[in-house]
């Protein structure tokens, strides 16, 4: 095979909310970190162990502007896209590298209503977002009338 790939999927976590540089030509570049998460069993102490990876994500435009819309700190999703390293110099002119996920591709994960009851649970009291009602089991009729399935 001669070609070659980079290529990145990750599902994870946002660890701050969606930071917008716009530009003067109406671009715009958002960018937000990810984090991450493998737990495992340590087999010399049988505890378990939590590594987290955090992800510099950079996403533009049209998908930056509804990825500040819609995710706020917290929230999982999964994000496609390609690994680039930037080289830059700081203040005292040393040169550094900077790891990013240029994002192609996402899909929000933190389904509409966890974001909405924690909005709301964040701004009323905690004993509230206890007493929501959970939806009732169907009766006997009515899961007699849907069980078509063969199985």
């Amino acid at each position: 095979m001669s070609g070659t790939l980079n290529k990145v999927m990750l599902i994870g976590n946002l660890g701050d909310e969606v930071k917008m540089h716009y530009f003067d030509d109406k671009n715009c570049v958002g960018r937000f970190p990810l984090a991450t998460s493998e737990t495992y069993v340590s087999k010399q102490t049988n505890e378990r162990v939590s590594n987290t990876e955090w992800h510099n994500i950079v996403v533009r435009n049209k998908a930056a502007e509804i990825c500040e819309k819609y995710l706020t700190k917290g929230d999982k999703v999964y994000i496609e896209g390609r690994i680039k390293t930037r080289k830059w110099t700081d203040d005292k002119g040393m040169e550094r590298y900077s790891t990013e996920i240029q994002c192609d591709d996402f899909t929000f994960l933190t389904p509409k209503t966890d974001q909405q009851s924690s909005q709301q649970s964040k701004k009323s009291n905690p004993s509230n977002a206890s007493s929501q009602s959970q939806p009732s089991a169907p009766t006997s009729s009515e899961s007699e009338e849907n069980d078509d399935l063969p199985f």
